[in-house]
């Protein structure tokens, strides 16, 4: 018995091992590598797991894994912003696998202040721009990208086409009219930073709502434009090229008087001859310009460290001569897992602009004052550009000017800025559910101005050459610390920021200048040459900015979702005991789609209602304007300086508070292929901070004060629709959005101001703030057509009172009735500059491997004032006139509506130069086509595009001038920006532009 039992135990064994070597027999090891199916790059760090089990690895730096599984088992592939993969082993021992991006998990996270939130938890108004549509076309600066790719944001430039020119940006109307109605710009958290070149932003968000902006205090008021850079990603070292380059021409010329047309037109005013030539200004001083655009870009990394870094350098000639802007950029992002429980991250940006400028937009074309474009519309065209000692020519009528030629050739300015800005953050994981952050940012920008007026130009001749150098520089400190918690429990979600913020800026700046030059060969490097130097200024400024704030985002069923949000802001600009203010917001947001009662609906796949309400504040002005302050003034005694009372003190001086009140609806259809996204705004500005006129004994002029409300009310509404989704796609944005401009309250009811070139003499009441009426509203008589013999003229000291003259309307006297006179009562709202709707259309194509952008833009319902039309066509024969001046009114020549030419008339205020400023613009066509995967493989490429596309194609507008797209006097951040729209005068035009580029991928 014991033998037996013995020889079982025996056989037991035996069974075993062999069932443990059978077992062993079925498991293999299984190898691969993950790719992504986008672009075929492999993606290390992806999870392979054995379903069911705990067991699993992950991907190396290429992408490859090794894995023990049995042929009956299953593989689990997941990746963050992938597709996860379930696939059964079998008998296979090599599995590649090939992840599709998953577009949800992709668009879940949403960029706000101090963090992101899922899109579903948004509650706010939030566009969202994506990096492709910044890259479009080549642009100055990733603001010009954004132009009509957001509803309520409208940015136009300063200045047309003018290489280097800023733009003007506004989110939802102006919220103030003397501050700044800027929005605040946050790039990877560095608020105040420059937003580097298009080619390194991965995406733009635009808060706009109070919700939205809130959590930055007294710097939301005007909205919040979040940048958030390229980053590196684990795997092998990507190298991508991206170049273009565009040909740039004119989009319009204006049509003048030739050589002997303009001689027979000056014959009216007197003995004229005609001096012999006929020379095309706009010829002489128009050519083609050019961008060059190259941006190289590097970017890997291995688990704990990732990289990215990139050069850029734009180079613009502009269509003008003499015109040109250099731009060199260098911009990089390192982040480093440090351990597990810390993140430290570095982004370093430099950027240094050479632009060489004209003058145009002359604030005064008075003799030795005209700008090239004022100038080569204004100059005698029977003059050539050199008279017969080789020297220029200069004007034979009205102000002596120079001519256009010499404007562009001779005048010297030239500009150099030198922007470096740095952020660091340490980002720790306290527990799984706590994290602190903790940033430094430093921003240093050095500006340098340089002006020389040679001798071979009036302004140069009159002071023996006159130089000008001036020198700025701006820095900026910014330190941010936050404590986040993000906790999930059961169907609870909830996302807390809580930190403190510290910001102070420097500002300083230098002028120096000097005329009385012995050679013109120095320029304005040479002031010690200047035998008479002219008094030096200089200037510091400091301001601080301290804030506490904290915002609770929370979800219940991943349906309701409640945001509130509150910053406490103090500042040193305001008055001792007003620094300091509270700005609150709460917004409420509900998915009635995943409501019980809705599963049944099908063709809907969201709908969302958002509401939310709150305050914003707005501290943009310069620093110590609660304070009084001394000026320089000349003294009685030769050799002495003085000073004088240049600003009271006002110790009440404090915030201008907007509060905004939005609500707002998100639908998607058809499995997500239409997407609706509506919102209505009320904002409503108060304790503006205006410049209150004082009485003029005073001795002050104005007073900055908390006093006037100002109300923008509008609609947006986006629509985006895949439209065709076989192997022929087609994608469609369109954006329609309205913004109604309101003052509700001033100082007087209603403030008289002007913005027209000085050497025109207009009185200085051009435009009106007035109570009911939106800001820089036109404000001047109402033409009424011109004088026919046998008409009863209307008397008025100053008004024409012959047969061919301009006739106004006689509207009323001082108490409000016609009194059969013309006088200043007579003048009325003429027109405003506010758009009644702005709007773009954005369409992509794509077969196989061609696609087709088509971009529209339209600006509907504003009117212009156009102070170079008034110089053409007034006719008082002070300059050369538009082809109008061939159909004026002569005796021989009644039936026409231009008025005869006369030298008496005055330049005047009225509906005869406003104009219907709307238009509608080709921005944008463009076809590319990417190379194929064999092809790439063959040639050891990644990616490799080739496209051709052309800018400002098309241009659709009843404007009579250059272009309907441009700004005079609007360049300033305060009231410059907010009051000075729909004004022109000698602007550098926009151009149409044709580009040939290529995107290569290693």
């Amino acid at each position: 018995m014991k033998k037996l039992l013995h020889q079982i135990k025996y056989v037991a064994v035996a069974l075993l091992c062999f069932s443990s070597l059978l077992a062993e027999a079925q498991t293999n090891v299984v190898t691969g590598v993950v790719t992504s199916a986008e672009d075929g790059e492999s993606i290390p760090g992806a999870s392979i797991l054995i379903e069911g089990t705990s067991r699993g690895v992950v991907t190396d730096i290429d992408g490859n894994y090794s894995i023990e599984a049995a042929s009956d088992e299953v593989l689990v592939i997941s990746f963050l912003g992938f597709v996860s993969q379930r696939i059964e082993i079998g008998s296979r021992t090599t599995i590649d696998v090939s992840m599709p991006l998953d577009a949800v998990s992709l668009e879940e996270v949403v960029v706000v202040g101090y963090g992101t939130v899922r899109k579903s938890d948004l509650s706010g108004s939030v566009s969202s721009v994506k990096s492709e549509e910044l890259m479009a076309y080549p642009v100055l600066s990733a603001v010009q990208g954004l132009q009509g790719r957001a509803a309520g944001v409208q940015i136009q430039s300063n200045n047309g086409g003018q290489p280097g020119a800023d733009f003007n940006i506004k989110i939802r109307g102006g919220t103030s009219i003397n501050a700044s109605s800027d929005p605040l710009r946050v790039v990877d958290g560095f608020v105040g930073a420059e937003m580097p070149p298009a080619e390194d932003i991965a995406s733009v968000e635009i808060l706009k709502d109070a919700s939205a902006t809130a959590i930055y205090g007294s710097r939301g008021a005007n909205g919040v434009i979040m940048i958030t850079t390229k980053k590196g990603q684990s795997g092998k070292v990507k190298i991508d090229f991206n170049s273009s380059y565009s040909v740039q021409e004119t989009t319009n010329r204006r049509d003048v008087l030739g050589g002997q047309d303009f001689a027979n037109y000056m014959s009216e005013f007197g003995d004229y001859t005609y001096l012999g030539s006929d020379t095309d200004w706009q010829d002489e001083i128009y050519r083609s310009g050019f961008i060059s655009n190259n941006q190289l870009s590097l970017s890997g990394g291995a688990d704990n460290v990732k990289f990215y870094i990139s050069g850029t350098y734009f180079d613009q000639e502009g269509i003008l001569i003499g015109s040109e802007y250099k731009r060199y950029s260098l911009n990089s992002n390192v982040q480093i897992n440090a351990s597990n429980w810390l993140d430290v991250g570095l982004s370093v940006y430099g950027r240094r602009s050479e632009n060489i400028g004209v003058r145009t937009q002359e604030s005064t074309g008075g003799t030795g004052n005209a700008g090239i474009i004022g100038s080569a519309l204004r100059f005698n065209p029977d003059l050539g550009i050199y008279d017969a000692d080789g020297n220029y020519t200069t004007s034979q009528v009205g102000d002596e000017i120079d001519n256009p030629v010499a404007m562009g050739s001779d005048y010297d300015r030239e500009r150099i800025t030198d922007r470096f800005q740095a952020n660091t953050f340490l980002d720790f994981k306290l527990t799984e559910w706590l994290k602190f952050k903790t940033t430094l940012g430093v921003g240093v920008t050095d500006w340098r101005e340089g002006e020389y007026w040679p001798t071979t130009l009036i302004k140069g001749n009159n002071t023996n050459g006159l130089a000008t150098i001036e020198s700025r520089k701006q820095s900026s400190l910014l330190n941010e610390n936050y404590f986040t918690i993000n906790k999930e429990i059961g169907p609870h979600r909830i996302t807390w920021v809580n930190g403190y913020s510290f910001q102070k800026e420097v500002r300083e700046s230098a002028t120096m200048s000097s005329q009385n030059f012995i050679t013109d060969s120095g320029r304005f490097w040479a002031l010690a040459q200047g035998g008479s130097p002219n008094t030096p200024t200089s200037e510091l400024r400091e301001n601080i900015l301290k804030s506490y704030y904290s915002r609770a985002n929370y979800s219940f069923l991943d349906r309701y979702v409640l945001t509130f949000t509150a910053r406490y802001d103090g500042a040193s600009n305001f008055a001792e005991n007003n620094k300091w203010a509270f700005f609150p917001s709460g917004a409420v947001a509900w998915d009635v789609k995943g409501e019980s009662f809705m599963s049944d609906v099908d063709f809907l796949n969201q709908l969302k209602l958002r509401a939310s309400y709150g305050l914003t504040g707005n501290q943009a002005i310069d620093p110590y304007q609660s304070l009084a302050e001394l000026s320089p003034t000349y003294s009685i005694n030769p050799g002495q300086n003085a000073l004088r009372v240049g600003r009271l003190a006002n110790p009440d001086l404090t915030w201008e508070t907007t509060t905004q009140f939005d609500i707002g609806l998100d639908v998607g259809l058809i499995n997500g292929r239409v997407n609706i996204s509506a919102d209505y705004y009320s904002k409503e500005t108060a304790d503006l901070l205006f410049e209150r006129e004082l009485p003029k004994y005073g001795g002050v002029a104005t007073q900055l004060q908390n006093i006037g409300r100002v109300s923008n009310k509008g609609v947006e509404l986006m629509l985006s629709t895949k439209n065709l989704v076989g192997d022929l796609k087609w994608e469609s944005d369109f954006i329609i959005s309205s913004n109604k401009n309101e003052v509700l309250e001033l100082p007087d009811s209603t403030e008289l101001y002007g913005n027209s070139p000085g050497h025109m003499l207009l009185p200085d009441d051009t435009q009106l703030l007035a109570e009911g009426q939106p800001v820089g509203v036109f404000y001047g008589y109402v033409y009424d057509g011109i004088y026919q013999n046998g008409d009863a003229f209307v008397p008025g000291s100053g008004f024409e009172q012959a047969a061919g003259g301009e006739k106004f309307a006689d509207i009323s006297g001082p108490d409000g009735v016609a009194d059969g006179e013309l006088t200043a009562d007579d003048r009325r709202i003429i027109g405003s500059p506010h758009p009644d709707f702005t709007w773009s259309f954005n369409n992509t194509l794509s077969y196989k491997n061609f696609d087709l952008n088509i971009f529209l833009h339209g600006v509907h319902g504003n009117e212009m004032v156009s102070f170079t039309q008034m110089e053409l066509e007034t006719l008082s024969g002070k300059s050369n006139a538009s082809t109008a001046a061939l159909d004026r009114w002569t005796a021989s020549n009644p039936n026409t509506d231009v008025p005869a030419a006369s030298s008496t008339r005055l330049y005047r205020m009225s509906s005869r130069f406003i104009y219907d400023a709307s238009f509608i613009r080709l921005k944008n066509i463009a076809l590319g086509y990417n190379f194929p995967k064999p092809i790439l493989e063959r040639l050891n490429l990644r990616s490799l595009r080739v496209y051709a596309s052309a800018q400002n194609l098309l241009t659709i507008t009843d404007y009579p001038g250059l272009d309907p797209e441009v700004g005079y006097g609007n360049s300033g951040s305060g009231s410059d920006g907010n009051r000075n729209v729909g004004v022109d005068y000698a602007s550098y035009p926009n151009v149409k532009t044709f580009t040939f580029g290529i995107n290569l991928g290693l």
